[in-house]
């Protein structure tokens, strides 16, 4: 039966996951204008390489500013950086700023404005909304809202946190004891997210990438094994393994929000409110699998052994093969 289970789930995760699926798939483009004298401003984009809009996009600066010069581009790790200087008559207030051929691609763009005698303004463009109008500016509705929902979707897009939040839900019994143990797991990837994003801790991305998927590897193996009236170690301590694990995530994280880039002036406000999205989206997932998981023991409780089985071996396998993707790069 289990071997059944596992085929299944097989067959499902090669269907709904990617094939290079990586811990932070979140890559949105980055543009930001500083003034720095009244009407000379610096601009710059940054976009993933892996990206068709890093390759083929434009910006589309408001029509009140002209480019001096020519464009500077230089490469940055897996991010192309474009800088322009501009000269723009009078305030950006009411002009629209854009970027041609967002529409064509699945990323997000965050915008920055910061002038030199107003408050800094922070906008998303979306492929549904390539361009928008500044309007007046609102520095801290304007971060803390774009950081927020950025990292409700980093979780709920990141598969490798998703999975692992998942696989904590099968494996305890108990909304509050999850909560408890997915709260261990947010301040622990906060530490070493804040760390990383400060400058005071580093380790190299792809052994990270592997080891995250080696933990989620762990936890589908523990749901497997759990069995009725036997308490294992990760069940007797789950807020230790999650913390220790969520330090690991951390780092994951952090290399996303270096993709996505923080606003300068805003740092700490938009690390507190990426944190709170993050824990938002897990408090989500968390509620969602509990109701299933509760579902199914309303309507028939002899299959929420064999469901929980089930999704562990899909994890497994997913994870599995996340691992040594990862590993073989």
């Amino acid at each position: 039966m289990r071997c059944c289970y596992a085929l299944l789930w097989l067959c499902v995760a090669l269907a709904l996951f990617p094939a290079r699926a990586h811990a932070d798939e979140l890559r949105p483009a980055y543009i930001e204008m500083t003034e720095q004298t009244p009407g000379q401003w610096s601009l710059l984009w940054k976009a993933s390489t892996n990206s068709r809009l890093g390759q083929t996009g434009e910006i589309l600066i408001p029509e009140n500013c002209e480019i001096d010069g020519e464009p500077r581009r230089e490469y940055s790790g897996s991010n192309i950086l474009t800088r322009l200087d501009l000269h723009c008559d009078g305030s950006l207030q009411g002009q629209t700023i854009g970027l041609q051929g967002l529409e064509l691609s699945t990323t997000d763009a965050l915008v920055r404005i910061a002038p030199i005698d107003s408050a800094m303004q922070t906008v998303r463009l979306t492929p549904d909304q390539p361009a928008a109008t500044l309007a007046e500016p609102s520095v801290i509705s304007n971060v803390a809202a774009t950081y927020t929902i950025i990292g409700i979707e980093h979780i709920l897009l990141g598969f490798d946190h998703l999975l692992f939040v998942l696989a904590l839900v099968l494996l305890l019994k108990g909304g509050w004891l999850v909560a408890k143990t997915v709260t261990a797991f947010t301040v622990a990837h906060s530490l070493t997210l804040v760390g990383t994003t400060l400058g005071f801790l580093s380790l190299p991305s792809r052994p990270v990438e592997a080891v995250i998927a080696l933990s989620i590897i762990f936890l589908a193996v523990e749901v497997v094994k759990a069995k009725p009236g036997e308490i294992r170690l990760s069940e007797r301590f789950p807020w230790i393994v999650a913390f220790l694990f969520g330090l690991l995530h951390g780092f994951g994280f952090a290399g996303a929000l270096a993709e996505i880039g923080l606003p300068q002036g805003d740092v700490p406000l938009a690390l507190l409110t990426f944190n709170l999205g993050v824990e938002i989206g897990q408090l989500a997932i968390v509620a969602v699998a509990l109701l299933l998981l509760h579902a199914i023991r309303s309507f028939q409780s002899q299959w929420l052994q064999p469901t929980k089985t089930a999704m562990a071996y899909g994890i497994g396998i997913i994870s599995t093969y996340w691992f040594i993707e990862r590993m073989a790069i």
